[in-house]
């Protein structure tokens, strides 16, 4: 099964990325899901001007709205 060599390499090739997370319990995963957040925004809303992106930016990912976002809200 070619997935499963696949599979194989990708965790080879990540391995100590994987091993410092299970070791330390620390990950980028809030930082990507913020970074998610704004390309999607931006892609929505079709900004032309860069002063409005970044408060739209700040809005959606401001701590109280996070609580309560969702995507289809956007």
């Amino acid at each position: 099964m070619p997935e499963v060599g696949r599979l194989a390499v990708t965790v080879d090739r990540w391995w100590t990325e994987i091993a410092a997370f299970l070791d330390t319990g620390y990950s980028n995963a809030k930082s990507e899901g913020v970074n998610r957040v704004i390309k999607l925004v931006a892609h929505v809303f079709g900004f032309r001007n860069a002063g409005n992106q970044l408060l739209r930016s700040r809005c959606v990912t401001a701590r109280r709205a996070r609580d309560h976002l969702r995507t289809d809200q956007l």
